[in-house]
């Protein structure tokens, strides 16, 4: 019977022992990070990610970037030049013989050639140049009120007269634009007028848009532009045409 009852502790006293060995092994393997309340935390160990989020107060003091687009920082302009009348080929004869045929042949195939390597090459327009405009720089400002963001665009450059150029007043057509993606917020044309005196010499301007006005951004994702815009047409200077009326001669 006293056997019985210290093979029993015996017994039991292992079983007690394992589950111990067992629970350290949880506690050293799990590094805090099952959280059972064990162990503790390795101190070491990386935060977990947070999302990122933009601040109000970095939202507010967001002013979308002003970039120039490709070709869109140069402007030349040239002078009409009369194109001259080609001149008119020989007309062909029926050839009287094989040899005035081959000849006939490779003056054909002579202007073919010439006519190739001519729309090949572009002309030479250097020397019917008038101005050359570039842009240098661009720069912006923003204010918000009443839920709107208003933007003063800037952009600088200069003015190269070209060997055409008299003194007076040129017209360069700026355009400025605010995009959010592909929906255009607000673009506008400008006929801005320099005034150039000397055509040895650079002339350096500066054109402001402080008109640019497109709802305040929920995110930092709108997109500003400015660069000139060949394709916008001409500002006129004409005057309206006076009509005059046909007096009456008064009748008794």
């Amino acid at each position: 019977m006293a056997f019985r009852t210290l093979s029993g502790r015996f017994l039991a006293g292992l079983a007690l022992t394992g589950f111990m060995l067992a629970a350290a092994g949880c506690q050293s393997g799990d590094n805090g990070i099952l959280n059972l309340g064990f162990g503790k935390k390795d101190p070491t160990a990386p935060p977990p990610p947070q999302d990122p989020k933009i601040l109000a107060s970095q939202l507010n003091a967001y002013c979308p970037r002003v970039t120039v687009r490709d070709g869109t920082a140069f402007f030349n302009t040239y002078v009409n030049e009369v194109k001259k009348p080609k001149p008119k080929s020989k007309p062909m004869h029926k050839p009287r013989n094989k040899a005035e045929a081959e000849q006939q042949a490779q003056e054909a195939q002579a202007a073919a050639a010439a006519d190739a390597a001519a729309a090949a090459s572009p002309p030479d327009d250097s020397a019917r140049i008038i101005y050359q405009a570039s842009i240098s720089d661009v720069t912006r400002d923003c204010s918000r009120a009443d839920g709107q963001l208003t933007m003063k665009i800037a952009v600088a450059g200069k003015i190269v007269p070209g060997p055409k150029f008299t003194p007076g007043t040129i017209t360069m057509p700026i355009r400025t634009a605010v995009m959010h993606g592909t929906d255009v917020l607000y673009s506008q044309i400008h006929q801005y007028q320099v005034q150039v005196t000397d055509p040895s010499v650079a002339t350096q301007f500066v054109f402001t848009d402080s008109n640019a006005v497109v709802p305040a951004p929920t995110a930092q994702d709108y997109q500003a532009y400015a660069g000139y815009d060949e394709t916008a047409p001409k500002a006129t200077t004409d005057k309206p045409k006076k009509t005059h009326r046909k007096k009456t001669t008064a009748t008794n």
